[in-house]
């Protein structure tokens, strides 16, 4: 494949280690990695030439003007979580700043991480994501919303990942992936004994790495698809604390189902105040969504497909009988 200049933000996040790992050990292109703080890129960036680290943030992403007037093709992994001022200013207002630097007769493709919170199970937007999402939510429902409106909207390609997970000594872990190495064999021998309403995707941060290594190399053409959600096939909640049981030899003797209702009571008796997503999110409890692809769906080995891999690569020990 040609070689290309690429830009990434993000780089030293989770998916940004994986994905700039196999950028620098599988691919000639040269890239430009926008990073705050380069001594959190655990990535050997010397391995080989054609690899620049950019010191700074999206704050001053204009600095980099003249550069992204060169660039080929833009990741924009970088994403900010905590507090409304710099999630908006971030997430939204320099991220659209950004796009708006890329020259639409140069760059070729701008991949653009948003989250599938956003969309409901059609993969369209999803009203109260914007209405009562959190901070995070609500931003990225803010900018997708701004994508067609710019004049390189024809090459933005938008991934939406789903629960997202990752992480090993050398890369950052995920809040899912290390929600699961303390909580599932912690909570494991009551969970057993409930049966849970719900569905969900996931996805590991290598996967997600496999995904934009070929969309790189194979952009979307004209009437081809430009959104693509990334997860497994759904699996349901009664299902992952099935096999979770298994990988950890645990028995299931009955399963008592928890109901909305029982759930509202318990909150109602404990006086637990929750936030309104998290209230809607209890209740719409089947967070799936159409055609969700994997490095499968382009003819690629993919790196955790079972639950049973989920636990195994978050670090779970397993118990044999």
């Amino acid at each position: 494949m040609t070689s290309k200049r690429i830009f990434v933000t993000g780089a030293s996040g989770c998916i940004g280690h994986y994905l700039v790992e196999a950028l620098i050990q599988e691919t000639n292109h040269t890239l430009f990695l926008l990073v705050r703080n380069p001594d959190k890129l655990k990535v050997d960036y010397n391995a080989r030439p054609g690899v620049t680290v950019l010191q700074g943030n999206l704050r001053e992403i204009d600095r980099y003007s003249d550069l992204l007037k060169t660039i080929d093709c833009a990741i924009l992994a970088a994403t900010s979580w905590g507090g409304p001022q710099e999630v908006f200013d971030i997430n939204v207002a320099k991220t659209i700043r950004l796009m708006n630097l890329l020259d639409p007769e140069v760059c070729q493709q701008v991949i653009y991480f948003s989250t599938a919170s956003i969309l409901d199970r059609n993969n369209q937007l999803l009203k109260e994501a914007g209405e009562i999402g959190t901070d995070y939510v609500r931003s990225k429902y803010t900018c997708f919303r701004q994508l067609s409106k710019l004049e390189i909207a024809p090459r933005v390609t938008t991934l939406f990942p789903t629960l997202l997970l990752g992480g090993d000594a050398q890369k950052p872990t995920s809040h899912i992936s290390e929600g699961i190495a303390k909580e599932v064999v912690k909570w494991i021998n009551l969970l057993r004994f409930f049966s849970i309403d719900g569905s969900f995707h996931y996805i590991h941060a290598k996967d997600v790495a496999q995904i934009v290594s070929y969309l790189i190399d194979h952009p979307s053409t004209d009437g081809e698809p430009r959104e693509f959600v990334l997860g497994n096939p759904p699996i349901t909640a009664d299902q992952a604390i099935e096999e979770a049981c298994a990988y950890l030899n645990k028995r299931i003797y009955f399963r008592i189902p928890i109901t909305q209702t029982l759930v509202n009571l318990i909150f109602a008796l404990l006086r637990i105040k929750i936030a309104a997503w998290d209230r809607f999110s209890m209740q719409y409890r089947y967070f799936v969504y159409r055609s969700p692809v994997t490095p499968a769906t382009f003819g690629l080995p993919t790196y955790c497909s079972t639950f049973t891999d989920v636990l195994k690569l978050s670090g779970v020990p397993r118990r044999k009988p």
